[in-house]
């Protein structure tokens, strides 16, 4: 009798138990909003945490870009993060955006993606795209966080499943939508050539019937099986993992782009380079203005000696123009005068390649009679400011090696 009034006792403070925890799991607030550091979450979501802040199971690696009129400046990384981290995790540290929040209207521009207030998930067909809310001066230094894609304007923990946890939980199937990413990945209206469109040019390019199905989240956070927070009681299932793999992963470079290079007519001297945008399902590069691939091609005669070279730039335009030397002077007077300068002393340069796009590239280097090779490499680089010469930051990405003769005419 006494063991069954114990046995009933212990099952009530269970239940007591249960219930408390129940009521509790409501009751964790985000009073610093956006700016909940990472680790927080991490305490529980141990694995996507890692993934996140240390780039478990990635082959992202950290390549320093440099500051103009600050060359050689290094960056010293706090512990939470490592040098193969995700760049949602470097957000808050890396040097660059820091540079680039200051060059582009004091801040205005930049610092509503680096630092997010909650933000509802845009509709997927919006005509343009507004700029989420910044979270105030006092509240950067944290950069993106869990909390900056996960945190509702309600003050809900969004996901893709309805689950119970020690916060307020809301299952959101968008968030497994390239509608997720748009707020950041794409700004304004569809201008095909101009920086920060990635959004817009997968939806109006590449997400398109018998097309392209894929949504941002299957090349550049593949799924695996594993519960979402270790400690809990829900069953394994297919949860992302948290890499977006990008500009520093040579896995993600390197299925961009296709380069094939032709001599159209045989023994003269015309050469054709194909560049093909076959695994993007976005423009190449995307994103900043800054990004860059070069396509670098030279001619070696039959001793290994270079006789020709010629080299094509493909950036996004800073706005929604190509960049051009001839706008100098009327960019002195605009409030992002420094980096709508930057990007106009280069001059005009190729237009980013859309996807699926093959792109031809005609040269007639002047040759002598001969047997030539002919080397062409596409070249990657993260900061295209820095000085060609500057190649820590870049990263070939495919090249190619044709033999050609030619002929007296």
């Amino acid at each position: 009798m006494k063991r069954t009034v114990r046995s009933g006792i212990l099952a009530g403070v269970a239940a007591l138990l249960a219930l408390a925890t129940a009521a509790g799991a409501q009751e964790m607030q985000f009073p610093e909003g956006t700016a909940t550091p990472s680790e927080t979450c991490g305490g529980c979501h141990k694995a996507i945490y890692r993934e996140f802040a240390f780039g478990f199971g990635s082959d992202i690696t950290y390549k320093p870009t440099t500051i103009p009129a600050k060359p050689g400046e290094k960056l010293d990384l706090p512990a939470t993060v490592s040098a193969t981290a995700t760049a949602h995790a470097f957000a808050g540290v890396e040097p660059y955006p820091i540079h680039s929040r200051e060059a582009e209207e004091e801040g205005k521009s930049c610092n509503v993606c680096h630092y997010p207030e909650p933000f509802a998930i845009p509709d997927m067909n919006v005509p343009e795209m507004t700029k989420p809310k910044a979270r105030p001066k006092g509240k950067e230094a944290v950069g993106i966080t869990c909390a900056s894609c996960h945190l509702t304007p309600e003050g809900k923990i969004r996901g893709p499943y309805d689950v119970k946890g020690p916060h307020a939980t809301v299952a959101d199937p968008a968030i497994q939508t390239s509608a997720m990413c748009a707020y950041c990945h794409s700004m304004g209206k569809r201008v095909p050539g101009k920086q920060t469109q990635t959004f817009l040019e997968w939806r109006d390019d590449f997400n398109k019937p018998g097309l392209g199905k894929q949504q941002c989240q299957d090349c550049h956070m593949p799924r695996t099986m594993r519960k979402v927070a270790e400690g809990s009681d829900t069953p394994e299932r297919a949860v992302a993992r948290h890499l977006w793999t990008g500009g520093r992963s040579q896995q993600r470079l390197a299925s961009a782009l296709s380069l094939v290079a032709s001599q159209p007519a045989a023994g003269k001297s015309d050469l054709a380079f194909h560049v093909i945008n076959v695994g993007a399902g976005h423009s190449v590069p995307t994103g900043s203005n800054r990004r860059a691939i070069y396509l670098n091609v030279q001619v070696l005669d039959k001793k290994g000696k270079q006789v020709a070279t010629k080299e094509w730039m493909f950036a996004p335009w800073y706005g929604p123009r190509p960049d051009d030397r001839k706008f100098l002077e009327e960019d002195k007077k605009r409030p992002d005068a420094v980096a709508a300068m930057q990007a106009d002393a280069q001059g005009l340069h190729e237009p980013i390649i859309r996807a699926g796009e093959e792109r031809i590239l005609p040269w007639a280097p002047e040759l002598k009679p001969g047997e030539y090779t002919v080397k062409a490499r596409l070249i990657y680089d993260l900061n295209r400011y820095n000085d060609r010469s500057f190649t820590e930051d870049q990263t070939e990405i495919n090249s190619t090696t044709l033999a050609i003769g030619v002929k007296k005419p």
